[in-house]
């Protein structure tokens, strides 16, 4: 449906720097970016999944528990996030 949706810190997500990094390029995308519990189905369906964190940096899930997610390959907005990201966190010019 065009949007972002992430666990929130109450949740147990961990409010890591990544994570604000990446919904604040989300953002200059005009990406929305919504906080919401996910369900175990929510990953099921979705479009696109993808985990940020300080090593990982932007990684693209293609599996969960045996099922593919989307067409088994990381998604465009995962693609343009990672890019954007990498640029942001090796200092070039976005």
């Amino acid at each position: 449906d065009g949007v972002i949706y992430t666990p929130p810190a109450e949740a147990g997500s961990l409010e890591g720097i990544t994570r604000g990094i990446v919904i604040e390029l989300a953002r200059e995308e005009n990406l929305e970016v919504v906080e919401k519990n996910l369900t175990r189905f929510d990953l099921y369906v979705c479009d696109e999944f993808f985990l940020t964190g300080t090593a990982a940096e932007v990684i693209g899930i293609v599996e969960i528990d045996g099922r593919v997610i989307g067409d088994g390959k990381p998604g465009p907005v995962t693609k343009l996030l990672r890019k954007k990201f990498f640029k942001y966190a090796h200092g070039k010019k976005l």
